[in-house]
Formats: C-alpha cells, sequence, structure tokens
C-alpha cells in the first residue's frame, strides 16, 4: 500500500466528507419536503375541526383607500386631521397624518375607530350613551367623541375608521364616513 503525503491525506478527506455531507444534505432535504404521516393527520384534523371559526378583515389596499377618501374629504374644507384604520381585534392597518395635523391627533383616531368597531356604531352616538352609562368612558383604549364610524360586512365589523384634527367632532364623523362610503364605490 502507498503512503499518501498530507496533502493528498487532506484532499481525500475533504472529498469523503463533502460526499457523506452531500448524502446526509440530500436524505434531510427529500424528507423535508414530505410530511410524515402523523403531520398529514394533523394538518387534516385542524382543518375539519369544528371548534374553528373564520372572520372576514379588512385588506391593507382597501384601508388605505377608506383612510385616503377620509383624508381628502378633510383637504377639500381645509380641516388638518389624521385618519385611522383598525381591523376588527382594534389593531391598526394604517395612519394616515394630514399636514399640519395636531399632535394628538393620530392616537385620538386611533382610539375614535377602536370604539366604532369596539361597537359597531359611530362614535357620536356611543357619546350619547354616557348620560346613562358614564363608566363606559373608563374602557381602556376608547374614546368617546364623535369622530370614528365602523365598517362591516354581513352586518359584523370588520373595521373602524376614526378622524381627528377638525374642530368639531361631527366634522371629524364627516370624514370618517367618506372613508367607509369609499370602500362600497
Amino acid at each position: 500500500m502507498q503512503k499518501l503525503s498530507p496533502r493528498a491525506r487532506v484532499l481525500t478527506a475533504a472529498a469523503v466528507l463533502a460526499t457523506v455531507g452531500a448524502g446526509t444534505f440530500g436524505a434531510v432535504s427529500a424528507t423535508a419536503g414530505t410530511p410524515d404521516a402523523a403531520a398529514k393527520a394533523a394538518v387534516t384534523a385542524d382543518a375539519g375541526n369544528r371548534n374553528l371559526t373564520q372572520s372576514t378583515h379588512l385588506s391593507t389596499a382597501a384601508a388605505t383607500r377608506a383612510a385616503q377618501a377620509a383624508l381628502d374629504a378633510a383637504k377639500k374644507e381645509n380641516q388638518r386631521v389624521t385618519v385611522a384604520v383598525v381591523d376588527r381585534n382594534g389593531n391598526t392597518i394604517v395612519t394616515l397624518r394630514g399636514d399640519g395635523a395636531g399632535p394628538q391627533s393620530p392616537e385620538s383616531a386611533e382610539r375614535k375607530a377602536f370604539t366604532a368597531v369596539s361597537w359597531n356604531a359611530p362614535t357620536s352616538e356611543l357619546a350619547k350613551r354616557l348620560a346613562q352609562a358614564p363608566n363606559l368612558k373608563d374602557i381602556p383604549g376608547t374614546l368617546f367623541l364623535a369622530g370614528g364610524a365602523p365598517v362591516t360586512a354581513k352586518g359584523a365589523p370588520v373595521a373602524g375608521v376614526g378622524v381627528a384634527g377638525a374642530p368639531s367632532g361631527d366634522l371629524d364623523e364627516k370624514f370618517a364616513k367618506a372613508g367607509v362610503a369609499a370602500l362600497n364605490r
């Protein structure tokens, strides 16, 4: 048997490791793409589970369209506002802050949108309920001032549009409703 030089031994060892590594990687790759029977059963069981529900969510594109329509309506009346659109769970989808809108307006717009979607009602109507239930104002994240409007699908709330920054809540709500109306076009 012939003795190998140190260089030849290193190259031979590298070739052996590369071959073993490629075989192992190929085996792992081949099994990674095909789930085993237990995983397939779990996926099938989850898909047919009667404990699951489906919900409708407003797309980012639709939320942006609604926000831009509300901002445009405010601009036509020379109002500096912020518009926020939240999903059914109150998570912000999009916020557009108009030029010159006040520093409090982004948070107020989000809270108005959250309040509208939470109760599936315009916030001006909800503000009237405070006379009978003043503790409503203590619910975290809510703001019972006019300027929020719900977005519904099949009678259920799916989003809220909130506007803040105009000199009156009536104007804020008018702009919020213009945003909701843009979704029907």
